[in-house]
């Protein structure tokens, strides 16, 4: 079984990230000014925009997810040179990561009153980058294909351009169909968990990056051990 294969246990697990990242973005651009903590071209772009000044977005912000999300992936690429071609223990340990990570922002959530532009909303920023840094540097390098679990650029350019309207065999649209899926159902959650509470949504992906945890590691394990 590939791992590419929507039954292997990898790419279920990736598709459950893809939808954390929907929850996660959600709180960083609605719940905390207008910045993104998973996609960095968002990023790039919204700082752009706030050093022209005049369109009421945030310069510092961006800078913070950016620099953040930076230190996680190379935080992201030292476990993956540690462990070397121990796939399972090293998305095992990204996964620990995330969990603590986004546990952390939901406790102080919890306790303190987080506004954008307040030292309480930068912190869960980069809180939240640091999160998506690791994640990325990991999932960069299993390359499992349309599920990078934060950018659907090239799955959407993948599913028209293979499509068979445009000529192709359409192989692979199920699993690009799930990527979108995943993430636009994370962000209608993330969206609607935000009109009770900043926490919720933090509290769910969480649990989510413990769930995936305990069902993909012993599950990744038998697999390998059948092989």
């Amino acid at each position: 079984m590939k791992e590419s294969d929507l039954r292997h246990p990898l790419a279920r697990a990736l598709l459950v990230l893809t939808f954390t990242t929907g929850l996660v973005d959600a709180v960083s651009y609605l719940g905390l000014g207008h910045v993104f903590t998973a996609n960095m071209t968002g990023n790039i772009v919204f700082l752009g925009f706030g050093i022209a000044g005049g369109t009421g977005l945030p310069v510092l912000a961006p800078i913070i997810s950016l620099a953040a999300f930076l230190v996680g992936a190379a935080a992201g690429g030292r476990l993956a040179s540690s462990l070397e071609d121990q796939h399972t223990s090293h998305f095992a340990g990204a996964l620990g990561i995330e969990m603590l990570l986004i546990g952390l922002a939901a406790i102080i959530a919890i306790v303190v009153d987080v506004h954008p532009d307040r030292l309480s909303g930068d912190v869960v920023i980069a809180l939240l980058a640091l999160a998506m840094g690791t994640r990325n540097a990991t999932v960069r390098g299993l390359g499992v294909p349309d599920l990078t679990t934060t950018v659907l650029t090239m799955t959407l350019t993948g599913l028209a351009a293979e499509s068979p309207l445009a000529g192709g065999t359409g192989r692979g649209s199920a699993r690009r169909v799930a990527a979108v899926a995943s993430m636009l159902f994370g962000a209608l959650a993330g969206a609607l968990l935000l009109k009770t509470s900043l926490v919720l949504p933090l509290a769910l992906a969480a649990a989510l990056a413990l769930a995936t945890w305990l069902l993909y590691v012993p599950a990744a394990r038998r697999l390998a051990a059948q092989t």
